[in-house]
């Protein structure tokens, strides 16, 4: 009997000893051949695109001839602004990579012995830049939706007679947002937030392809889909699958999801969910895929982000 993908050899390709070996020179050629690929790591120039540069002997910086722009590895990137050696962020992408149901910033801060505040921004900069292509993408094909609430959840009082039922509105702290899922049969995974599911019908029906096969469950919420798409659905109440009517791919995104909320983080705020939901499912979306795939991935994608907009002086309040 074959062992599960991620119990076999073939899926440890990923070396955190190796990495904390790699030298100066090593973790910048690193960054050099994963920003630069089209080139074999030759600089490019992020002002101009030009290809024409080089290099100070004295200090890792780029000149380019065209503009006559300084720039570094970094520049322009996730990591724009570094105060860490290169080596520590490739550490910080490989514990990330590893950790396959994400990982808090206590503890990436504690492996790293970099402060909480670091360790938090930084998981987050790598958050954003694994998600970054998810808003663009238009599922299509057989597509599985689901939502489920995240949060908002009151204490209950210590004796019985005192205890509300927390299913009613008024017993409601407002904190609760739900997770939207769309996510294609053999394909991409893409989640949203919003207040209720009866707010995401709208974004659903807006960002799947015309023509597309639509699986849900029975909340009422979801026949709007009826006039705009061929739509199947499963009533959970009496199977989890009816022939080919089912919504399992869109219910083992959320497992995966609250498996890091509850085994991880603990709690997920609301106002930081979108970013933990994107992660989740480019997590799902690579679980084939071997650890150094997800390293060199995750770290192509942060050298191809911009400079964040959420996260650069986000202690100083310079971004919310």
């Amino acid at each position: 009997m074959s062992s599960h993908f991620l119990l076999a050899a073939k899926a440890r390709t990923l070396s955190l000893v190796r990495v904390a070996r790699l030298s100066d020179e090593q973790a910048h050629s690193t960054f050099r051949a994963l920003r630069w690929p089209e080139t074999g790591g030759e600089p490019v120039c992020p002002a101009c695109g030009c290809v024409a540069c080089y290099e100070f002997r004295t200090r890792r910086l780029f000149k380019c001839k065209g503009c006559d722009k300084q720039f570094s590895v970094t520049s322009g990137t996730t990591f724009h602004g570094r105060k860490l050696p290169m080596r520590d962020y490739l550490m910080a992408i490989a514990i990330f990579a590893n950790a396959h149901k994400g990982i808090s910033a206590l503890q990436l801060g504690r492996d790293l012995d970099v402060s909480y505040k670091t360790a938090f921004v930084l998981a987050h900069k790598l958050r954003e830049a694994m998600a970054a292509d998810q808003a663009k993408y238009q599922p299509r094909g057989e597509v599985e939706i689901d939502g489920c609430h995240i949060g908002g959840s009151i204490r209950q009082a210590n004796h019985k007679t005192n205890r509300v039922d927390r299913r009613l509105a008024e017993h409601q702290t407002g904190k609760r947002r739900v997770v939207v899922v769309m996510r294609e049969r053999q394909g991409r995974t893409l989640p949203f937030v919003t207040r209720s599911e009866d707010e995401g019908v709208a974004v659903v029906a807006r960002r799947i392809a015309a023509g597309s096969t639509v699986y849900a469950d029975e909340a009422a919420c979801w026949d709007e889909l009826h006039a705009r798409f061929v739509t199947k659905r499963i009533n959970h109440g009496v199977a989890f699958s009816d022939d080919d009517a089912c919504t399992n791919q869109a219910e083992s995104y959320f497992s995966r999801l609250r498996r890091a909320e509850f085994g991880q983080h603990h709690h997920l705020s609301g106002i930081y969910l979108g970013f933990y939901a994107g992660e989740m499912a480019w997590r799902e979306d690579m679980r084939r895929e071997d650890t150094g795939c997800q390293y060199e991935r995750m770290t192509a994608d942060a050298l191809h982000q911009p400079k964040s907009r959420n996260w650069c002086g986000y202690w100083q309040r310079h971004a919310a």
